[in-house]
């Protein structure tokens, strides 16, 4: 069933800025909207996920999207919400990136050749030929300098300076929705609430070079509730690529997400329904400790972004390590298992010690040093509060030596009901 596309955004709370006239548009014919992604990376992050689900959701509407791939823009560099100049990529760099980001994009939008079927373009076609002087002549006389200045990605940066290569990104940028609405009557750009001084500089050139109209979209910046940056943890950011973020910890990003968050990505970050959504909230209010939202988020885009059998793949893992025995631990591939504890304390020994049977107190306080003494580790086993390889400890004259290994390599210590320790034995 086909939606109105503007108004999906605003329920969902994602539409920011909107040009006077985009939603009369809208109402007269089928758009072809484009937003632009930089290969920065040779995999794009879930912070890219507000932008191709943008893009899916103008298809879903019955317009057409282009997903533009910046193989030129990316040479340069987009200042947007910058505060420092960027290293440019080499050119082996910048095109595997370019390769490994279509590869993504073709997986989220339909290509399907219909009137609304997705394309996917690459600015360095239409640039690369385009020499320096013809382009300014022909592009750069139609935006002053003191149009340009005015926008916040260039005033926000002249106090540390810019380069002329930075600053000309918005020329560039400029003319790619110019050139996208003379060959592919593309009449709307969207991206992030920082683009919008790009966009608007896209439509001006339209209009002055082309005597058309043009329009633009952003989307809000995604933050999260307790302030830290959306997208980022510990080991850095969580990467569409699998072979980055192993579907495993792709699942566990959503799943321990906040119950104040998850209330505002399950409507940014999936196709559930209104209604869907808000009954989804109101069983979770009812008993937030069940996580009805961080779970129908964690399943939605873990199927969306990997597979069914990846979200299955995960579900197991994450009953593995709550609920398992040993054998589910055992059978779990080194990949998998580095996963399911990463972030837990590791200690290391050496295999050589295990040929020799030492005490459970000796290896929990000296050998690892999970607790602070071999009396405190005695108390804790009396309470029940010590498991190993998720065997509970029934005493303290249990000895420790190489039965113990799972998978030959780790052995899994467990302090009461949450906190766990990995021993690896090399």
């Amino acid at each position: 069933m086909k939606t109105d596309f503007i108004e999906e955004l605003r329920w969902r709370g994602l539409l920011q800025d909107i040009m006077p006239g985009t939603e009369e548009l809208f109402k007269k014919e089928v758009v072809t909207g484009y937003i632009g992604f930089d290969p920065t990376a040779d995999s794009l992050h879930i912070g890219s996920l507000t932008q191709i689900f943008t893009l899916l959701r103008l298809q879903k509407a019955g317009h057409k999207p282009i997903a533009l791939v910046g193989g030129a823009t990316g040479m340069i560099g987009d200042p947007s919400g910058k505060s420092a100049e960027r290293n440019l990529l080499d050119e082996d760099a910048l095109n595997k990136n370019v390769n490994g980001i279509k590869n993504q994009l073709q997986k989220f939008l339909d290509f399907n050749g219909s009137a609304n079927g997705a394309e996917l373009v690459n600015n360095y076609e239409w640039m690369k030929d385009y020499s320096f002087i013809n382009f300014i002549r022909d592009i750069g006389k139609h935006l002053t300098v003191s149009y340009m200045m005015a926008k916040d990605s260039v005033k926000n940066r002249l106090e540390n300076g810019m380069s002329f290569t930075e600053f000309s990104y918005q020329l560039l940028q400029a003319y790619d929705f110019y050139y996208l609405y003379k060959h592919k009557n593309c009449k709307l750009q969207m991206g992030g609430s920082d683009q919008w001084g790009n966009i608007t500089s896209g439509t001006e050139l339209v209009r002055r070079k082309a005597s058309g109209e043009a329009y633009g979209i952003t989307t809000q910046l995604i933050k999260k509730a307790d302030g830290t940056k959306f997208g980022k943890t510990e080991s850095g950011n969580i990467w569409l690529d699998k072979t980055k973020t192993s579907p495993y910890r792709f699942f566990q990003y959503w799943i321990n997400t906040s119950d104040v968050d998850a209330k505002n990505f399950i409507k940014i970050f999936t196709f559930l329904s209104k209604e869907e959504i808000e009954n989804l909230i109101s069983e979770h209010e009812k008993d937030p400790g069940k996580r009805v939202l961080q779970k129908a988020l964690a399943k939605e885009l873990t199927t969306i972004v990997h597979s069914e059998a990846d979200y299955n793949a995960a579900v197991a893992t994450s009953t593995v390590l709550f609920n398992g025995e040993l054998k589910d631990l055992s059978n779990l591939d080194e990949e998998t298992f580095l996963d399911v504890f990463d972030g837990v304390p590791q200690f290391n020994l050496i295999k050589s010690e295990l040929e020799n049977s030492f005490n459970v107190l000796d290896f929990l306080a000296e050998k690892t040093q999970v607790l602070p003494s071999k009396s405190e580790a005695r108390k804790l086993i009396q309470g029940g509060g010590v498991s190993i390889n998720k065997a509970k400890v029934e005493t303290h004259e249990l000895t420790i030596n190489s039965s113990f290994l799972i998978n030959n390599k780790y052995i899994l210590i467990q302090k009461g009901k949450k906190n766990y320790f990995l021993c690896i034995v090399n």
